[in-house]
């Protein structure tokens, strides 16, 4: 296009030079006419030339002021940019128009909805948290754990909350069928162990005692606490089972309110979280997580994934058809864009503005004109055609007037 440009202008002196000889001969009058326009369209081609070439370098080479404007303001003009950018596309108004527009939370759900998406996004999850936990240091999530867990347990008083716990479900009766099933679990040990039971009493009768009086003394004390279980095991209302109940509520109550029953459920917390096999219950938590994770991750069809799978789908079918869901979608994003745009528009600026400050000013200038170049050069060869023009009709008026 510079050559293109240039020949407009080479053929504008051409054709100056040659109206300017053969008018120097004598030609006709009408030479006049195209040796104005020729000397016009010159002038207009390097006027043009020079406001072009004065955008990206010095003309010539010669330090004429305000020319080489991109290579020496170029800082200025990416500040403009960034400002202008900020100004006109990151404002709060702009971006929420735009979302809003765009509807991004419906084309989110019928791209969800579909299988293959959903697998993707699948496994997109899968590999991000698998190298995530693999990422992670064992010694450091451990630590993280026994801080989360242990301390809570630890700091956390086990009585008033076991103690409410346990109000609750005494009475809702709940621990009737553990009353129970220790009732038919005491009557049918009663029931296997006969020679166990006779073995016990007659082992602690006096040794003056004649054995057929043991042994009917036995068989007594095993008749009476079969009798007893028995009783037990099948009357709910047995005094044996309310004075259970009657202990177990007050058990309850002492855990919240007295304090050497607290105490007791304090010692006993001690007892448990220091007991060797609850401190490698405890250290061996993320290793078997960690196991399962990843496994579950790499494993395409574990219950993880379908699980995840199954769920994106249904949040992208949510999201197309639940008109309230859809909008509190959309109102989240809109929400999350304005925050950015609000909060980080400087920094986003910045970004343009430093950029362009890094350039050097001879290339930013050679990237400049080979983008918007090519049609520059129009704006010489337009200058060349509209000078030739102007200045005909300049010398017709000249000749009309004089």
């Amino acid at each position: 296009m510079k050559a293109v440009a240039l020949a407009f202008l080479g053929g504008a002196t051409v054709i100056f030079l040659a109206a300017t000889l053969w008018q120097s001969a004598g030609g006709p009058a009408w030479v006049g006419y195209v040796k104005a326009a020729a000397e016009a369209g010159m002038v207009g081609a390097l006027a043009d030339w020079f406001a072009v070439t004065a955008l990206f370098r010095r003309p010539l080479g010669l330090p004429i002021p305000h020319t080489a404007i991109i290579p020496t303001k170029k800082d200025q003009l990416g500040q403009s940019l960034g400002d202008f950018v900020g100004a006109n596309f990151l404002s709060e108004a702009v971006v929420r128009e735009r979302l809003r527009r765009v509807g991004v939370a419906v084309k989110l759900g019928a791209w969800l909805a579909r299988r293959e998406n959903a697998d993707r996004v699948t496994a997109e999850l899968s590999t991000a948290a698998g190298g995530l936990v693999t990422v992670l240091r064992d010694e450091d999530v451990q630590a993280v754990v026994e801080q989360a867990v242990v301390k809570r347990v630890m700091d956390a008083p086990w009585g008033p909350p076991l103690g409410k716990l346990l109000e609750r479900v005494f009475a809702d009766g709940s621990h009737h069928r553990l009353v129970d099933l220790l009732c038919d679990q005491a009557h049918e040990w009663v029931q296997a162990n006969h020679a166990q039971i006779l073995g016990v009493v007659t082992g602690r009768s006096p040794t003056w005692s004649p054995k057929f009086v043991d042994s009917l003394v036995a068989d007594k004390v095993y008749n009476e606490l079969l009798s007893v279980t028995w009783n037990i095991k099948t009357d709910v209302n047995h005094p044996m089972r309310l004075a259970l109940d009657k202990f177990l509520g007050e058990f309850a109550h002492d855990l919240q309110n007295d304090p050497k029953a607290m105490a007791r459920a304090e010692a006993l917390k001690q007892q448990v979280v220091e007991h060797p096999e609850v401190q490698n219950l405890i250290g061996s938590i993320w290793s078997t997580a960690k196991a399962l994770l990843l496994a579950a991750a790499d494993d395409p069809h574990s219950e993880l994934r379908t699980r995840v799978r199954a769920g994106l789908m249904t949040l992208g079918d949510r999201l197309v058809s639940d008109d309230a869901l859809r909008a509190k979608a959309d109102g989240w994003v809109e929400g999350a864009a304005a925050y950015v745009v609000l909060n980080y528009r400087a920094e986003i600026t910045t970004l343009i503005s430093d950029t362009v400050q890094r350039w050097d000013g001879e290339e930013t200038a050679r990237r400049v004109e080979l983008q918007v170049g090519r049609d520059l050069q129009f704006i010489r060869i337009n200058g060349t055609v509209v000078g030739a023009l102007a200045g005909l009709v300049i010398y017709t008026v000249a000749q009309l007037i004089g």
